[in-house]
């Protein structure tokens, strides 16, 4: 129950969120490569600079799961 004094109101918005300024935004932008199984991974800018592109990622991670799985079957 309110206070009388209490001029809060239900909205937790803040002043500073203007959602009339981003009517660039689409809605459901990613949604297609969420339900396909697609991870959206944020680089940090020294490893975005070795792996510019998103194939030279995938491509180097494969080769490290092939050193990976290689090393763990001439340990046995």
């Amino acid at each position: 129950m309110k206070k009388k004094g209490d001029t809060k109101s239900d909205d937790d918005l803040k002043a500073e969120h203007d959602f009339y300024k981003l009517k660039s935004g689409v809605k459901g932008k990613y949604a297609k490569q969420y339900h396909a199984g697609t991870n959206l991974v944020l680089l940090a800018p020294d490893v975005a600079r070795a792996f510019p592109t998103d194939e030279a990622v995938n491509e180097t991670l494969r080769q490290l799961i092939k050193i990976a799985k290689a090393r763990v079957g001439h340990s046995h």
